[in-house]
């Protein structure tokens, strides 16, 4: 298992009338969560997309406890649980303070940027996350 953690402000026009977070924008706070995740090994978007490595979102879920107001300082644990195959799957939580306000998870699809198909977990991913999981796993 693999997990990162970033922060995330809430700006003033991320909110409703009711003055909650918005729940669309955190579409976007998953996206910085997960793309500092990769870049915390050593894997950038724009390096894989640069190889031909498209990631599309192919399933996302998000079950909202509290919400998040103008000015929040959010923490955003994201965690990779198992070694990615054609897919990877990251799940996040979101908390202010030690509050958990949400839970949410992505499911990406390697994809042939050229062939606009589903392909295998390209092999430098696969190294930079071996060695946090277990033989059996």
């Amino acid at each position: 298992m693999y997990k990162h953690e970033v922060k995330v402000r809430v700006r003033y026009a991320e909110t409703d009338r009711m003055g909650y977070t918005y729940y669309g924008n955190y579409a976007i706070y998953f996206e910085v969560a997960r793309v500092e995740t990769l870049r915390s090994l050593g894997i950038t978007y724009k390096s894989l997309e640069d190889e031909g490595v498209l990631l599309p979102v192919s399933e996302y879920t998000i079950r909202y406890n509290k919400p998040a107001f103008y000015d929040d300082e959010l923490r955003i644990e994201t965690t990779i649980k198992a070694l990615p195959t054609a897919r990877i799957q990251f799940e996040y939580k979101t908390y202010r303070g030690h509050e958990l306000l949400n839970t949410a998870s992505t499911d990406l699809v390697f994809v042939d940027k050229t062939t606009s198909r589903p392909m295998r977990c390209p092999k430098d991913v696969l190294q930079a996350l071996q060695k946090y999981f277990r033989e059996d796993q």
